[in-house]
């Protein structure tokens, strides 16, 4: 199989393994007109599947409603999952054509709908663009985004991975989260030549993390202390320190605790101040979330009690 990848467009051949997959999914189909959508629609995801091949993403047609005879016959759908980004609408073009026809109930559930052009002899396929969302059952082909730019819009769609929560109650039992370690191990690793009388709680634990927010050129100290009470609560407290002999905070900077539907509850700033501080209580198996926002850098740490 020989593809080619042009600026503006990418031509691959439909050999034999393309146009077997689609007379299978025809033969499930009657009357005739169903089974040429089918037959048309498998040509032109398989293009696209060998499109994004090319481009290192992964691809998992036998997730998808195009895969799916049953689906095929319900709905006039040419979807292909992207594994990690959500489904691209693979539809044909015939050569003479000057719109991309897009049913509309595929309007929705897609990150981007593909033009492919079909040769007269189904020979052969060439990817003339995309567009992001559909809006109209026939979109004009000269509105189409450059295929240059798939790519980069496939990849606004990867989730971001949720880092784990720290588990405070293992604190007490003198089990810690990577990263977090004790505040004179965390001011001799910063070689700061500050010199601040923290308070360590008499019957709990405090740990502290460095906060690096490069693009700022900032280090922070970020301290978490938690003590048990007689009402099973936990008194917790929130502090931020500067590290690397500076003397003040940021006074952009913001300190802001949210609770567990991730709703601000409490926020400041340092106003000049070289430390920030919250105290609250909370309960076993509650979460609460502290962001550590300088201008476009944020540091979120998510905990539970």
């Amino acid at each position: 199989m020989n593809a080619s990848i042009e600026s503006l467009t990418f031509t691959t051949p439909l050999g034999l393994n393309a146009h077997t997959k689609a007379e299978e999914f025809r033969q499930h189909h009657y009357p005739t007109d169903k089974a040429k959508q089918v037959y048309l629609n498998t040509l032109a995801v398989y293009a696209v599947k060998v499109y994004l091949q090319y481009r290192e993403f992964e691809t998992d047609w036998e997730s998808s409603d195009s895969y799916d005879p049953i689906m095929q016959g319900l709905m006039n759908v040419a979807d292909l999952v992207v594994s990690n980004y959500g489904k691209l609408e693979c539809r044909p073009v015939l050569p003479t054509a000057s719109v991309m026809e897009i049913p509309e109930e595929v309007w929705t559930e897609r990150i981007g709908y593909v033009a492919v052009q079909l040769n007269e002899s189904l020979r052969e396929a060439k990817i003339l663009g995309f567009v992001a969302t559909a809006t109209t059952k026939e979109l004009p082909l000269s509105r189409l985004r450059s295929l240059e730019e798939l790519p980069a819009h496939i990849s606004q769609f990867k989730p971001q991975l949720v880092p784990a929560p720290v588990h405070l109650s293992q604190w007490l039992q003198n089990i810690f989260d990577i990263g977090w370690e004790t505040v004179e191990a965390l001011f001799n690793s910063a070689e700061s030549k500050l010199e601040f009388n923290f308070r360590q709680p008499s019957d709990g634990v405090k740990r502290g993390k460095l906060l690096k927010l490069e693009q700022a050129g900032k280090q922070l100290g970020l301290l978490v202390g938690l003590t048990p009470t007689a009402a099973s609560e936990i008194d917790i407290s929130v502090e931020v320190y500067p590290l690397v002999a500076q003397t003040k905070l940021p006074g952009e900077l913001q300190l802001i605790i949210l609770d567990e539907t991730e709703k601000p509850v409490m926020q400041a700033s340092p106003g000049g101040s070289s430390s920030l501080e919250f105290q609250f209580s909370g309960e076993p198996g509650e979460t609460f979330s502290v962001k550590v926002a300088l201008g476009d850098m944020i540091v979120t740490e998510t905990f539970l009690l």
